[in-house]
């Protein structure tokens, strides 16, 4: 385990970083993991079924490659998917807040639950690693402004407005679209997460959420999981467009490591299996579809992604964006694979080092690793004291 003294020497950043694949005084602030899915998916969220103290081999997340990436924040996804709707929703995306909190209490040595940014720094000081949470599809909320406003005081700090499928408020960008981007009430969400300082996602929203959401925001907005669609023509990316936004929103484009979001030829790979299932009716989630991937993937072994071409998209978003609005959101336990040399968690130190290749300096990175995301947690904390129930 690393020392609450070992920790703090990196927090103070007294000397250059040594990004020699080693060792680094950078920690990284995580934009998105989905660990607690697949803690759910895997062991029904037993801890004790799958311990992550200990290496897991069916998982990209644990404790000891965390520590090793030098994770010093982690945005835990609690992930509902978006085929379940209504009470049910609701019940699951809390039973997700509490596995978070059952993290927490199983291994405080290493995690502790933050929600501000000032806890965030506290817990690097104490030399753990600060764990926040994430509701990913506006579904969890259930059409109600008394359930969002429940989950802010859960300690959920941001919403994804979408998942890849549309809700009754906001078109996402992997379904048809339904309303034009948001509601009215869609905008009254947006407009009550400005209040009660829950911060507004557009991963994984169609464009026109994404702008009608920045029309609306009073308050900077984040893609907690994106990359660059110039770089990839794929709609779970983000258009140069709304990249400059950006500048005069002050929001973060995390840049994520999935290889369909950073490799041409892994999403047009992924995208021609999808046609070939629609044409043969396979039906998602089925059977016939698992044994459709399997079959698939032995008649047309999928391409690979790298970690340069991650660092593209880093270097892209910091050119067009600018390097107050790049983050990380690597996305790890939410896809089968990753691209090479970015297999885990512990793999953050190594694309620090590319970057640091590419010559950014010390100050870009601690832009790109934590400092921009923790101002973005700042400005979407109420300005005023008291309970609560005061701004929700």
């Amino acid at each position: 385990m690393k020392t609450a003294a070992f920790f703090d020497s990196m927090v103070a950043m007294k000397s250059t970083p040594s990004l020699d694949g080693h060792e680094s005084d950078l920690l990284v602030i995580d934009g998105h993991n989905d660990l607690p899915w697949a803690l759910w998916d895997k062991a029904d969220r037993d801890l004790h079924r799958l311990d992550i103290s200990h290496h897991q081999e069916c998982l990209q997340t644990d404790i000891r490659r965390l520590r090793k990436g030098h994770v010093g924040a982690q945005f835990w996804s609690v992930y509902v998917p978006g085929s379940i709707r209504g009470a049910r929703a609701v019940e699951e995306v809390q039973k997700q807040i509490q596995l978070v909190r059952n993290m927490c209490e199983r291994y405080p040595e290493h995690l502790t639950f933050a929600s501000t940014a000032d806890q965030v720094r506290g817990a690097i000081r104490d030399g753990r690693i600060a764990s926040l949470l994430g509701a990913e599809g506006g579904n969890c909320i259930d059409n109600s402004l008394t359930t969002l406003f429940r989950l802010r005081r859960l300690g959920v700090r941001y919403l994804t407005l979408t998942h890849a499928e549309n809700v009754d408020w906001a078109d996402s960008a992997t379904d048809a679209p339904a309303v034009g981007g948001l509601t009215a009430f869609g905008q009254e969400v947006v407009r009550a997460m400005n209040r009660c300082g829950m911060i507004v996602d557009l991963s994984h929203v169609a464009e026109t959420t994404m702008n009608t959401a920045l029309d609306v925001s009073e308050t900077p907005v984040v893609f907690t999981h994106s990359s660059s669609r110039a770089l990839v023509d794929n709609p779970r990316n983000v258009p140069e467009t709304v990249l400059t936004r950006l500048r005069t929103n002050g929001g973060v484009c995390m840049v994520t490591f999935v290889p369909t979001f950073v490799s041409q030829d892994v999403s047009d790979w992924y995208e021609e299996a999808l046609q070939a299932a629609r044409d043969a009716q396979i039906k998602w989630g089925t059977e016939a579809s698992e044994k459709f991937w399997a079959s698939w993937n032995e008649r047309h072994p999928q391409p690979h992604a790298t970690l340069g071409q991650v660092a593209d998209h880093i270097e892209h978003v910091r050119d067009v964006a600018g390097i107050e609005h790049v983050g990380i959101g690597g996305d790890f336990d939410g896809v089968g694979s990753m691209p090479l040399g970015l297999e885990d968690v512990s793999c953050y130190p190594a694309l620090l080092q590319e970057l640091a290749a590419r010559g950014w300096s010390r100050n870009e990175l601690r832009a790109l690793t934590g400092d921009n995301i923790l101002r973005v947690l700042g400005d979407n904390e109420p300005p005023w004291p008291g309970s609560d129930n005061d701004y929700c």
